[in-house]
């Protein structure tokens, strides 16, 4: 496996490869100022979709054909230059971003895209961004710890509220996670 991220140097370890949700979501932000950048904005988001709609038919077949074409519609739309200059800049760091970006094509059981685990912070993050920071790093390992616990035993079909409770009193009615997370992996 590997770790595909949205390019924050933090993940660039082990096999890495860069989420295209992040890269498209990028483009969605830019604004066009006249009827030619749109234009040229929505040409390229559209192509760009194309490629990764390709991509994931890739990975279900691969071959080393599709591999050569798929590459070089990634050069083409990287090479692409528009009247758009802020798009431009989003392409050439694209093209700077293709070993990444394609690393699928090497590594065809690689996602193409981090936005299941990235749904497993969204809640961290919002609360993070209410309450701030914890003060302390035991307040943070405790914080971490928790919301650990608790998209884990949501995801296992868990309630959190009665793991939580079933664990401080002692009662051992319940499973303990690692022995659900295997059950599911061996009916898996």
């Amino acid at each position: 496996m590997g770790i595909i991220s949205d390019d924050a140097g933090q993940f660039n370890v082990l096999v890495h490869a860069l989420c295209w949700i992040h890269v498209e979501r990028n483009l969605a932000k830019l604004m066009g100022f006249n009827d030619e950048q749109r234009a040229a904005l929505e040409g390229v988001r559209s192509t760009l979709w194309k490629l990764y709609r390709d991509l994931k038919v890739y990975k279900q077949q691969p071959t080393s054909e599709a591999k050569q074409q798929l590459s070089a519609r990634f050069d083409a739309l990287c090479a692409t230059k528009t009247c758009f200059v802020t798009l431009n800049r989003a392409l050439r760091r694209m093209k700077h971003n293709k070993a990444e970006l394609l690393l699928v094509l090497e590594r065809p059981e690689l996602p193409l895209h981090n936005n299941l685990s990235a749904g497993d912070i969204r809640e961290y993050v919002k609360k993070r961004k209410v309450s701030g920071p914890t003060r302390s790093e035991a307040g943070r390992r405790c914080r971490d710890t928790f919301a650990s616990l608790k998209k884990t035993a949501r995801k296992l079909g868990v309630s959190f509220w009665h793991y939580l409770l079933d664990r401080t009193r002692g009662d051992g009615q319940l499973p303990a996670l690692p022995e659900l997370i295997q059950a599911r992996a061996g009916s898996a």
